[in-house]
């Protein structure tokens, strides 16, 4: 299937038996509904913060450009990531949770399918550009924002079923 650790039962499938790169072949399997959540955090400065809660931001409405951003880069994600396989996608969602102690922008994305591969990247990607996006729109007010914390939450279908991300 694919390059197999000699000392374990795990594989890379993006690799061959000789550890040469290949696109997964799934021509075989069947399709089924799939979901996957990400998320994001952009941690910003105070002053930043409150631009961008404010809606004064120089460069227009930060979150609904950041919404659309990632929504495009959703069903953009196969031109991006060269392995990745190309989806419809049935729905892609993106929310915002303010955190004004520490100055925090929580995103998450929810991409969704019915498919026989499933949309974990389409999802990272979605939630990584809106990062990006925030960052780019607030840049002006503080170059020192950073991008934390990208990761899977949550991932369903297939034959692999339900995964959880635990507390890290």
């Amino acid at each position: 299937m694919g390059f197999t650790h000699p000392d374990s039962d795990l594989s890379l499938t993006h690799l061959d038996a000789s550890g040469q790169v290949r696109m997964v072949d799934v021509s075989h399997k069947n399709r089924s509904a799939r979901e996957a959540i990400a998320a994001s955090t952009v941690r910003l400065s105070a002053d930043a913060f409150a631009l961008l809660t404010a809606q004064a931001n120089a460069k227009g409405e930060v979150l609904n450009t950041a919404r659309i951003a990632g929504i495009q880069a959703a069903k953009r994600c196969a031109e991006l990531i060269p392995l990745c396989h190309t989806l419809a996608l049935d729905f892609v969602g993106i929310d915002f949770e303010l955190d004004s102690q520490q100055h925090l922008v929580h995103i998450q994305a929810t991409c969704r399918c019915s498919y026989t591969t499933g949309v974990e990247m389409e999802a990272m990607t979605a939630a990584s550009v809106a990062a990006l996006t925030i960052y780019d729109m607030c840049k002006a007010a503080d170059k020192g924002i950073v991008i934390e914390n990208t990761r899977l939450l949550r991932k369903s279908g297939g034959k692999s079923g339900v995964w959880q991300a635990t507390e890290r």
